[in-house]
């Protein structure tokens, strides 16, 4: 209930988002939640596009990084102080990239809330979806499709984390995609329409990952050396080493012309 204080604004607008949904436009609560979903991560958007230009900065600049981060292994206060420095300098925001999970993170507490009432005061209508799943306010492990919904969640998580850690170091990245499979025990015991949200924010995710390396600029390949020999000089004289001497100029109309040269016209007369 602590957390449910300052969040209870946020809840009340999600509940009256959700009946919005289900009274005026005719959609299941389950489909509620998954229009809700679409609605937030519309809103998200400005916030979106800064992680992705947060995450092409930082991959542009990861030569650069990475040689900080080897000039300073041995001194990890001095190597953060350069990476500081250097995020500064070229106007990286490297928790930009965080911004959008970040903003995700109250009202996806905000849900729980709500879902939990339904579970205690049924709000009327049906809880289920697809006709398979049951109750979605009722904990994901109480039904076998729950567990369905868990590894659809599980592998779009793993899907999301994989689009959004291009910039991580390798570790850092192997780490990021093992922790969905952590959280399992703790999700299994969510509400089933929590797991839809995050479920269908992930699927956003891989789209929206999807659609972004498509779109994104390919980097310019490196520039290969032809493997035909360069034209020529015709006075370096090839390519034996010997200097070849310049041309002598012609001698200008009028001016006296060398006696070999005078000599071989006389002998052409006769």
């Amino acid at each position: 209930m602590i957390i449910a204080g300052p969040l209870s604004p946020l809840e009340d607008l999600l509940r009256s988002v959700l009946d919005f949904f289900h009274n005026s436009a005719g959609l299941p609560w389950a489909w509620s939640i998954v229009a809700l979903t679409i609605c937030v991560r519309i809103l998200l958007v400005p916030l979106v596009v800064r992680q992705i230009h947060s995450m092409q900065s930082l991959q542009a600049h990861a030569p650069q990084m990475k040689e900080i981060q080897r000039k300073y292994k041995g001194d990890r206060q001095k190597q953060n102080e350069e990476l500081m420095k250097f995020y500064r300098e070229n106007n990286i925001n490297p928790m930009a990239s965080c911004l959008p999970l970040v903003a995700q993170f109250p009202i996806f507490i905000a849900l729980f809330y709500v879902l939990r009432h339904f579970a205690r005061s049924h709000p009327g209508g049906d809880l289920s979806w697809l006709g398979v799943v049951p109750d979605i306010s009722k904990n994901a492990n109480t039904h076998w499709t729950g567990y369905l919904l868990i590894a659809i969640y599980a592998v779009s998580q793993v899907s999301s984390t994989y689009f959004m850690s291009t910039t991580m170091d390798k570790t850092q990245r192997y780490l990021m995609l093992a922790l969905p499979v952590f959280f399992l025990p703790v999700v299994v015991r969510f509400p089933t329409g929590l797991v839809i949200y995050w479920m269908t924010t992930n699927l956003w995710t891989v789209g929206q990952g999807l659609i972004t390396r498509r779109l994104a600029p390919k980097p310019a390949p490196p520039e290969k050396r032809s493997s035909r020999a360069a034209p020529k000089d015709p006075g370096d004289g090839g390519g034996d080493g010997a200097k070849r001497e310049p041309p002598k100029p012609k001698p200008a109309s009028g001016q006296a012309q060398p006696k070999v040269v005078r000599r071989k016209k006389k002998k052409a007369r006769r």
